[in-house]
């Protein structure tokens, strides 16, 4: 299990006064039809920080997946991509030792206080990077959200371990910024 997500179940609860079990037993009594409304029961009624309460979401309706699985199932058929994908993680935890990394069915979640980069393999050939930053302008390469809708407000496209450059790096630290 990635050490980051493996540290927050561990801290669970202490943070969160439940075990990630505990968690899971209470979600289980109830039926969310999205992702969200878990999300902010959690948060509502059990004051919960975002950031346990979407890693107990997450792992509660992945019951059957580790992390692991999660993400070698988003690259199946995509192979080539994967290595595009450990570089940015590579990256993303050079910014702090708060950051989460949330893999779920199709994408990672990259979360600070909040989301701040979501990572897609869009395609065989492609991977889609959402980033929150607002108030940025787009760019010819830091185009609008896409397909992330409200998730992100940017996205980028990568086709290229060389496309994880200064440039991009430095737009996800200030994302990561931003997430505090």
């Amino acid at each position: 299990m990635e050490k980051v997500l493996q540290t927050m179940i561990n801290n669970m609860p202490e943070k969160t006064g439940k075990s990630l079990e505990q968690w899971k037993s209470i979600l289980s009594k109830k039926a969310f039809a999205k992702h969200s409304e878990g999300v902010n029961f959690l948060k509502k009624e059990h004051g919960v920080t975002h950031g346990f309460a979407n890693t107990i979401v997450t792992l509660s309706k992945e019951e059957n997946h580790t992390s692991e699985d999660l993400v070698s199932n988003q690259y199946k058929g995509k192979e080539s991509l994967f290595p595009i994908y450990e570089k940015i993680l590579a990256s993303v935890k050079t910014f702090g030792t708060d950051v989460t990394i949330t893999p779920k069915k199709t994408s990672v979640s990259i979360i600070r206080k909040r989301q701040f980069v979501l990572i897609k393999p869009a395609t065989k050939t492609r991977i889609d990077l959402g980033l929150k930053l607002p108030e940025k302008p787009t760019t010819d390469r830091l185009g609008n959200s896409g397909p992330f809708g409200t998730m992100c407000t940017h996205r980028v496209q990568i086709t290229s371990i060389d496309d994880i450059d200064d440039e991009l790096i430095e737009w996800m630290n200030e994302a990561y910024t931003k997430a505090e």
